[in-house]
């Protein structure tokens, strides 16, 4: 599983990209967790506001950030 945290790296970026990386963790899951900040790929998922959570190519979060308890529905549901 490969999930990317879209972002320029703001507050809200961090904050989303730490609640994925514990959410993977407890959920013991095979996932590599990758920080994008490109502007060209984050637009390239057709994702115009940000923090955004992809995982395996599918848009999943974007605009706001997400709890662990949230990031663990996402991937187990």
């Amino acid at each position: 599983m490969e999930i990317k945290i879209l972002g320029s790296g703001c507050a809200k970026c961090k904050k989303l990209e730490d609640a994925a990386r514990e959410a993977v963790a407890e959920l013991n899951l095979k996932a590599t967790v990758v920080k994008v900040d490109d502007m060209m790929e984050i637009m390239s998922h057709g994702v115009a506001m940000t923090p955004a959570m992809v995982v395996d190519g599918k848009v999943m979060l974007k605009g706001r950030t997400a709890s662990v308890e949230e990031i663990k529905k996402m991937l187990t549901g």
